[in-house]
């Protein structure tokens, strides 16, 4: 039983088992959709647009930080893997845990923007900026998360098995 399956008894909640396959596609989307609204934000202020990037990379990065626990946690599950599986799992670890570090990164910046904005109009601007390269310095760390944990599942089977008997 996880961490959270005894706070929360299955019968109010089902959680799904494995829980990492249901929780990362979360911060992939907000990542990458944040990233986007950054990248516009940087160039205009319209729209409330630096806000809702700094609420999705917030998400985002809040979800990686989710992600990669719960990664860990599922990580026990994945047995009997052999050595070149066992080589991209580590990778698949390493880049989960470089997206939830740039998620945070990027939420922070996006965050410092906002917080400076009335006062210091030129420094937002230049947060924004640097909110909109981190930001794509994490989507690229999404879509190499996102390749590794893909060759694990469907060239390897990591995870198949656990799923499919419970």
């Amino acid at each position: 039983m996880t961490p959270v399956q005894t706070i929360i008894p299955r019968a109010m909640i089902p959680i799904p088992s494995p829980l990492h396959p249901a929780m990362v596609h979360f911060p992939i989307v907000l990542i990458l959709l944040g990233t986007f609204v950054a990248i516009v934000a940087a160039f205009t202020r319209r729209w409330h647009l630096p806000w809702l990037s700094a609420g999705l990379l917030t998400l985002g990065a809040l979800g990686a930080i989710g992600a990669t626990w719960s990664g860990g946690e599922d990580e026990e599950k994945a047995e009997n893997l052999s050595p070149q599986a066992e080589r991209i799992l580590e990778e698949h670890e390493e880049w989960g845990e470089r997206t939830r570090d740039a998620g945070i990164a990027a939420a922070v910046l996006g965050v410092a923007a906002l917080i400076v904005a009335s006062k210091f109009p030129k420094l937002a601007r230049g947060l924004s900026a640097a909110t909109a390269l981190v930001a794509i310095g994490a989507s690229y760390c999404v879509a190499e998360t996102g390749h590794y944990g893909g060759l694990l599942v469907y060239k390897h089977g990591a995870g198949v098995d656990a799923a499919a008997g419970e």
